[in-house]
C-alpha cells in the first residue's frame, strides 16, 4: 500500500512556534555520504528496543474535543508501570488522531490501524495513559528524522524495557511526514518512534513499518531542535543508555535545548 500525499495544509488551531526553524532545510543524500547514511540508518534499528544500546490524514480544520481517555488518577496512580494492565491494551479505533502540543509548535498525527495493526494500538493507548506527556526529542538528525519516546521518569522507562511487540508488514513506505516505531531488530518495537523529516523510503526494506503520518503542522515538525544531531559518541547528542536511566533531569541539564511534548492526546476528528 502507498501511503497518502503528506502535502496538506496545516489545520486551523494548531499553535506554531514563533521563531524560526532552528536547523537547516533536509538535504537529500548523496553518493558521497553513502557510509554516513548507512550509519544513521544502523543507528536507528539499534534504537527502538529501550532494552539496547545507543540508536536508530486530513486535518483540514481545527481539532475536535478531546475524545475519552484514561482518568489521571490512574495514571498518577502508576498505571504506566504495568504494561500488561488491561487499559493499556485497548482496541484502537481503525483511523484516529492525535494532537501533540510541543515547544516547537503543534502538529497533528493520523493514524491508520491497515498500515500497522499492532503498531497503531500500542500507539493508541500510550497516547490515551499520557506516556509521552513531557518527553524530549532527543535524536534529531536533519536531513533524516526526529526521534521520541524515552519516558521523563526512569521508572517507567525500565517497566517497558521488554514490552516488545511482533512486527506489522510494512504497508505503507516512510515517506516525509510518516511516523514508525524505532527497533533494535525483529519483534523488538516498544515505545520509541520517530518521524521522517524527509523521504526515507529506504527504511522500509529493514522492516520499518509506518503507521500514520502527520497531517498539520509539519512546519512544527522542520522546527524541532537538532542541533545536537547523532547521540553520542558519533555526535553532540545525549547517549540512550544515560538518558534512560536518569530520565528529564539529566537531559535538561545537559541538553536544554532539546524540545519536548507538553501534551500528546487523541481527538475526534
Amino acid at each position: 500500500m502507498t501511503a497518502p500525499s503528506h502535502r496538506t495544509p496545516s489545520p486551523r488551531g494548531l499553535r506554531p512556534h514563533p521563531s524560526p526553524a532552528r536547523h537547516p532545510s533536509p538535504a537529500r543524500p548523496g553518493g558521497a555520504r553513502l557510509f554516513t547514511l548507512l550509519a544513521l540508518v544502523a543507528g536507528l534499528a539499534l534504537a527502538g528496543c529501550a532494552s539496547a544500546g545507543t540508536s536508530t490524514p486530513a486535518a483540514d480544520g481545527a481539532p475536535g474535543t478531546d475524545a475519552p481517555s484514561l482518568p489521571d488518577a490512574e495514571v498518577e496512580s502508576g498505571l504506566l508501570l504495568d504494561p500488561s494492565h488491561p487499559e493499556l491494551n485497548r482496541t484502537a479505533p481503525d483511523t484516529f488522531k492525535v494532537l501533540f502540543e510541543t515547544s516547537a509548535g503543534d502538529f497533528v498525527v493520523e493514524v491508520y490501524g491497515d498500515w500497522a495493526p499492532l503498531g497503531a494500538e500500542r500507539f493508541y493507548n500510550l497516547v490515551g495513559a499520557g506516556y509521552y506527556d513531557g518527553v524530549r526529542f532527543f535524536r534529531v538528525i536533519p536531513g533524516f528524522m526526529a526521534q521520541f519516546g524515552i519516558s521523563h521518569d526512569p521508572e517507567i522507562t525500565r517497566a517497558w524495557r521488554d514490552a516488545r511487540l511482533e512486527d506489522d508488514p510494512v504497508r505503507a513506505t516512510n515517506e516525509r511526514g510518516t511516523i514508525t516505531f524505532a527497533t533494535a531488530g525483529p519483534d523488538t518495537r516498544t515505545v520509541q518512534l520517530f518521524i521522517n523529516l524527509v523521504d526515507n523510503s529506504r527504511l522500509d526494506a529493514s522492516g520499518f513499518s509506518p503507521f500514520g503520518r502527520v497531517t498539520g503542522g509539519m512546519d512544527s515538525v522542520d522546527r524541532i531542535y537538532g542541533g545536537y544531531g547523532e547521540g553520542a559518541p558519533r555526535g553532540d547528542g545525549p547517549p540512550q543508555d544515560r538518558a534512560r536511566a536518569e530520565g528529564e533531569e539529566y537531559l535538561a541539564e545537559f541538553f536544554p535545548r532539546l524540545d519536548r511534548i507538553e501534551r500528546a492526546r487523541v481527538i475526534r476528528p
